[in-house]
C-alpha cells in the first residue's frame, strides 16, 4: 500500500492525461498559453495503462481520476478508461473536465465504463464566461454537462471558483441553478498553481465568503466530518435536503490529515501533493524497462516521504514551479 510516515494511506490516484487545454482561464494560464510538453516526454496509452494497474493491483488504489490540462483532449482517452475498466479489481473512475468536449464523448465514456465526470464551471453569464477563460464556449459546456448527465455519468459534480469582481456575487444563483438541473455543486477556493505566479492570498474568495453568500438565500446544515471522510469538499445540507453543496477550502481550511491522494503527472512523475515542489520520475523506471515491483518500490518510497501537510498557512510558503495544467488537479 500507498502509506505515508503520518498513517495515511493513499487510494485515490489523480492521473493528468495531458497539460493542454482549450481555455485560457485566467486563474490558471496566461492568454498565449503555455509551452507544452513535447509527445516524446508524455506516458504513452501503455504506460498510463500500466502504471494505473500496479497502483491498483499492487498498491492498494480503488479510485482513479483522470484530469489534465484537459483530458478529453488526449486521443487515446476512451481506449484508456476501457483498458482500466477490465482490471480486477476494478477500480472507480471519473473524470475532471472543463465540458467543451463532452457532448460528443459522453456516450462513449459511458460504455468505456467510467463512472461520473467533474465539470468546472464558474459563472452561468456567458459574457463572464468568456472573460474568465478567454474563450467563448459557455454553451458548450452546458450541452456537454447535459449529455453527461443523460449518458449516467451521475452524479455530474460541477467546479466553480469565485474570483474578485468577476462572479463573486453569483454563488446562490449557481446554487440554484444546479439543484434546478439536478447536479452537484462544489465551490473551490482559488489556489496558488497559477502559471503567472499573480495568486494573491488578499483579496481571494474564502470559503467563509462562500457561505456568508450562500446563507442570503438558502439555510445550509453542516453534513459532519464522519460523512465528510477523506473527501477534500466539506458538505452542507441545503434546506433540509436533499440537496447538498461543497466548499474546498484548500487555503483557509487545509484538510492536509485526511489526505488519500497520489498523483501522477502527464510526463510519468510522482506528486505527493498538489503543492508538492518534489516529483519522483516514474517515467524513466518503465523506460528502463524495470519490472513492476521496482516501480511500485518507487512510487511507496515517494509516498513515504510525504510531508504533514501543503505548508499553504506558513508564510514561507513557495508556489511550486508547475502549473495546475501540468500537475493535474
Amino acid at each position: 500500500m500507498l502509506i505515508d510516515t503520518y498513517g495515511r494511506v493513499a487510494t485515490d490516484l489523480r492521473v493528468s492525461l495531458t497539460d493542454r487545454c482549450n481555455l485560457r482561464c485566467t486563474y490558471c494560464m496566461p492568454e498565449e498559453g503555455l509551452q507544452w510538453l513535447a509527445k516524446p516526454d508524455l506516458l504513452t496509452d501503455d504506460e498510463i495503462v500500466r502504471l494505473i494497474r500496479i497502483a491498483v493491483t499492487d498498491l492498494g488504489v480503488t479510485e482513479v481520476r483522470f484530469t489534465g490540462g484537459e483530458p478529453l483532449l488526449r486521443p487515446g482517452l476512451v481506449g484508456i478508461v476501457e483498458r482500466c475498466a477490465a482490471l480486477e479489481p476494478r477500480p472507480r473512475m471519473s473524470l475532471t473536465t472543463n465540458g467543451i468536449g463532452l457532448k460528443r464523448t459522453a456516450t462513449a465514456l459511458k460504455a468505456a465504463g467510467l463512472d461520473r465526470v467533474n465539470v468546472s464551471l464558474d459563472t452561468l453569464r456567458p459574457e463572464v464566461f468568456k472573460t474568465l477563460t478567454r474563450r467563448d464556449r459557455h454553451h458548450d459546456v452546458l450541452d456537454g454537462m447535459a449529455a453527461a448527465r443523460d449518458a449516467g455519468l451521475t452524479p455530474v459534480k460541477v467546479n466553480a471558483v469565485l474570483m474578485p469582481g468577476l462572479n463573486d456575487d453569483e454563488a446562490p444563483d449557481l446554487l440554484a441553478w444546479a439543484i434546478e438541473e439536478g447536479y452537484e455543486l462544489r465551490f473551490i477556493e482559488q489556489m496558488p498553481l497559477d502559471a503567472q505566479h499573480g495568486w494573491k492570498r488578499d483579496g481571494m474568495i474564502t470559503a467563509g465568503d462562500i457561505l456568508e453568500s450562500l446563507r442570503t438565500r438558502f439555510t445550509l446544515t453542516a453534513e459532519g466530518a464522519a460523512e465528510r471522510g477523506s473527501a477534500p469538499a466539506e458538505r452542507w445540507v441545503v434546506d433540509g435536503g436533499p440537496h447538498t453543496v461543497g466548499v474546498i477550502a484548500s487555503v483557509t481550511r487545509p484538510f492536509c490529515r485526511a489526505c488519500d491522494r497520489t498523483r501522477l503527472t502527464a510526463d510519468g512523475q510522482v506528486r505527493t501533493c498538489l503543492f508538492a515542489t518534489e516529483e519522483t520520475d516514474l517515467r524513466a523506471t518503465l523506460r528502463s524497462d524495470a519490472p513492476d515491483d521496482e516501480v511500485a518500490r518507487i512510487w511507496k518510497q515517494a509516498m513515504w516521504g510525504k510531508k504533514a501537510g501543503s505548508g499553504l498557512d506558513d508564510p514561507s510558503f513557495l508556489q511550486p514551479d508547475r502549473p495546475m495544467s501540468a500537475i493535474g488537479g
